[in-house]
């Protein structure tokens, strides 16, 4: 093994306390600035975040896309159109605000991880840390990637069939912007979470509660519990859209299986 840092291995527990308090210091610092750069840009800030409620939302070509691949020439989403309204008087403010402390954090997060794992960093050793930037690089794509599913697929449907949806015509549809704000953020916290399956794989591969046999041989109820949830996350949908949502989460299982099957090749010396 290699050896453990130097620095901060003579540190009294006041120096590292008042080390960590230096960092919050600074993420909060640059956190707060990119937070505000974020605030200043209200127009392209929420042209993005409105983006996904549109009818000819960027999503939607590609099913369409994918249905003419499939051999449904004729097939076209229609055109729908919801209202989006705010019922309070600082609501809207309210939201922009917090909105953007949501983004600024989401922008600064490299930073703010470069951060802590250098305070941690000099307490590891050497295969250690090496183990640890992966662990943490490996996390953190598959949180933007299920972010971006949640932004480009799950939510702009979800959207589309709760919006559009009435037990009436005479009930007509209009979503406050607190709403929607809160669908947004809690769908794409959720994806980013469920895309974390390939790294509790191999955690629960190390811990030997699973391996690669065990997954492949549960591959078809997988598959089916995938299905399962993609149609409630679609619901009322067609079959591309079932297919983009389901099709990245039976990936990430198969990827799950890999994982675990070479974690697996390597302790046993193979």
């Amino acid at each position: 093994m290699g050896k453990k840092g130097s620095g901060n291995d003579l540190m009294t527990f006041g120096g590292h306390l008042e080390v960590f308090r230096q960092i919050i210091f600074r993420i909060i610092g640059v956190g707060g600035v990119v937070s505000a750069g974020v605030f200043c840009f209200k127009d392209a800030t929420w042209g993005m975040l409105l983006a996904p409620s549109e009818w000819d939302f960027v999503t939607y070509r590609w099913i369409e896309r994918v249905a003419r691949a499939m051999g449904m020439d004729g097939f076209r989403i229609p055109e729908f159109h919801v209202k989006l309204i705010a019922t309070d008087l600082s609501s809207q403010f309210m939201t922009h605000l917090t909105t953007s402390v949501y983004l600024g954090a989401l922008v600064a997060s490299p930073y703010i991880l470069y951060e802590l794992f250098r305070f941690v960093s000099p307490a590891l050793f050497e295969n250690e840390r090496k183990s640890s930037v992966k662990a943490i690089v490996a996390v953190y794509a598959l949180f933007i990637a299920g972010l971006l599913l949640s932004y480009y697929v799950l939510f702009p449907l979800s959207f589309r069939f709760l919006g559009t949806y009435r037990v009436s015509e005479r009930v007509e549809s209009t979503i406050t912007l607190d709403s929607y704000v809160g669908t947004f953020v809690t769908l794409a916290l959720l994806m980013g979470v469920v895309f974390q399956l390939p790294v509790v794989s191999f955690v629960l591969g190390k811990m030997g509660v699973v391996d690669a046999s065990m997954l492949s041989k549960y591959r078809k109820h997988a598959f089916l519990a995938i299905l399962t949830v993609a149609a409630v996350i679609t619901p009322g949908q067609d079959i591309p859209s079932l297919a983009l949502v389901s099709l990245p989460l039976y990936l990430l299982y198969e990827l799950s299986i890999l994982i675990v099957g070479r974690w697996g090749r390597r302790r046993a010396g193979m």
